[in-house]
């Protein structure tokens, strides 16, 4: 008899990405060793499904498995509950298995804070073991929750496509869970009696994830009927085949409009204006980031004002962009430069 079709599920998502990353290995100049991979774990349902299923497939793959927890001390226990994680993954014959303590700036708000702390560690963690990857436990409902956001941000394409499968320097993070709902995890951590830790973050409406999980999608699907996760999950998909196509796209258009190669922040006005919006604004973006503008605080108003200085041309005055960035138009060209 096989196992749990719950079980079966994760540990055909995890299969399927060590297989990706045994192959990865072998194409290397002078692969040395069997690749090690880090399962990320916080030991909620997701990543501890996500840590089993790793334990399971690797050692028939010929994969090394190891695992790391993040303590961002934001809770009280905090400590205690990443040592139990530590035991956990250890009980699962996970080797090495890293327990990280992290100190969480305000920077961006305490989402992102609590983020930018965590994937630092992660990748130091991966830079000291010579990891080749770091599973994350993100699943489909994840997916769903980052597309909301991004269309309530309003930042075009590539804010709705999520969260990529395969992300980071060299392709570090790999996320086998995007096609995998909630509810599998936990019903396979479950019939595998593996204990889980739900997060009260998780269910706290002070953050935006939080509410939009509890809030908004139980609201879109009593109004929309059940499968809006999986059509949010399958935009992403669908946005991100699309951004990437508009991002090659600018790559070549980038280059024809410079007006000298040596001046990058000196765009060409008419070339610009012959450029289809969606390109032309993504230049845009990428010359005022170039010229130091932070992209975290560039947003769609920045652009759509640069927009106006090529298309509705009135005599406007400089436009002041975040980081001290300046863009004017001067005779034929656009100028994007530190102010």
């Amino acid at each position: 008899m096989g196992p749990h079709p719950a079980v079966a599920a994760i540990r055909l998502a995890v299969r399927r990405v060590l297989h990706d990353i045994l192959n990865d290995h072998r194409a290397l100049p002078a692969p040395s060793g069997p690749p090690l991979t880090l399962v990320a774990c916080s030991g909620g349902a997701d990543s501890m499904a996500l840590a089993s299923a790793l334990a399971f497939e690797a050692p028939r793959l010929g994969v090394r498995a190891g695992g790391i927890t993040v303590d961002h001390g934001l809770q009280p226990g905090s400590a205690d509950r990443a040592l139990d994680v530590t035991a956990r993954l250890t009980a699962l014959r996970l080797d090495p298995v890293d327990c990280v303590t992290v100190s969480v700036g305000r920077g961006g708000g305490p989402e992102a804070a609590a983020r930018d702390a965590r994937y630092a560690a992660l990748d130091a963690a991966a830079e000291r073991h010579g990891a080749a990857a770091v599973l994350l436990g993100h699943t489909r409902d994840d997916q769903a929750e980052t597309v909301l956001l991004g269309l309530a941000r309003g930042s075009g394409t590539r804010s709705l496509s999520g969260m990529a499968a395969i992300s980071g320097a060299h392709g570090r993070y790999r996320r086998p869970f995007l096609a995998v709902d909630r509810q599998t995890t936990r019903r396979a951590c479950m019939v595998q009696s593996l204990p889980v830790w739900d997060d009260p973050h998780n269910a706290d409406p002070a953050y935006t994830r939080s509410r939009v999980r509890h809030e908004a999608l139980p609201m879109l699907e009593k109004a929309l009927g059940k499968g809006v996760v999986e059509a949010l999950a399958r935009t992403a998909q669908l946005s991100r085949d699309d951004a990437d196509a508009l991002d090659a796209w600018t790559d070549e258009a980038e280059r024809s409009v410079r007006a000298d190669p040596a001046l990058p922040g000196e765009l060409d006005i008419a070339r610009l204006y012959s450029l289809p919006p969606a390109v032309r604004r993504r230049v845009l973006r990428r010359t005022a980031i170039a010229a130091g503008a932070p992209a975290g605080s560039l947003f769609a108003r920045h652009i759509e004002e640069m927009d106006r200085l090529i298309t509705a041309w009135r005599g406007q005055q400089a436009i002041n962009l975040p980081g001290r960035v300046e863009a004017l138009r001067r005779g034929g060209r656009l100028v994007v430069r530190q102010s």
